[in-house]
């Protein structure tokens, strides 16, 4: 997978570095996190790399379209390597939980706004809010044929 992330990164220009890499494989693992994740996933290999470092590759990396990042209403940005469609994210109002979503309709933007003024649309962000299926069992009430007043 390392010579998928080299060829990735000289495609958009970039020097191939050990914390690019790193970051790009942290993604790639585990979508949907935030800065101090990616950090501590990173640092796992490679303890000795600042949080400016791992800043500035999120940066170049989403700069260059190689990772996306995503700050639904009231979270922190997460980042994502999903970047070659036009997909959307479903959040747990609970937890936090995120999750991808397919393009609703078709090919993007997927959605065609009702009057655009005037502007080319190429893209359609859509977050669907909700409670994810652990905080959904989390609030069901319990039982009350198995509680021990029935007996």
């Amino acid at each position: 997978m390392t010579s998928d992330f080299e060829a990735q990164l000289r495609a958009v220009s970039l020097r191939v570095t050990r914390p690019r890499l790193a970051v790009l494989a942290a993604l790639r693992d585990h979508p949907h996190v935030d800065t101090d994740t990616v950090i501590a996933l990173v640092r796992s290999d490679y303890p000795s790399v600042s949080h400016q470092t791992v800043y500035d590759v999120l940066r170049a990396l989403t700069d260059t379209g190689l990772v996306r990042r995503i700050q639904p209403a009231g979270a922190t940005a997460r980042y994502e390597s999903r970047v070659a469609d036009n997909h959307h994210h479903v959040v747990c109002r609970s937890c936090g939980a995120i999750a991808d979503v397919d393009c609703a309709v078709g090919h993007a933007p997927c959605l065609t706004a009702d009057d655009d003024h005037g502007f080319v649309v190429d893209e359609a962000e859509v977050v669907y809010w909700g409670t994810c299926p652990d905080c959904a069992t989390d609030t069901l009430p319990s039982d009350p044929s198995s509680s021990e007043g029935n007996r």
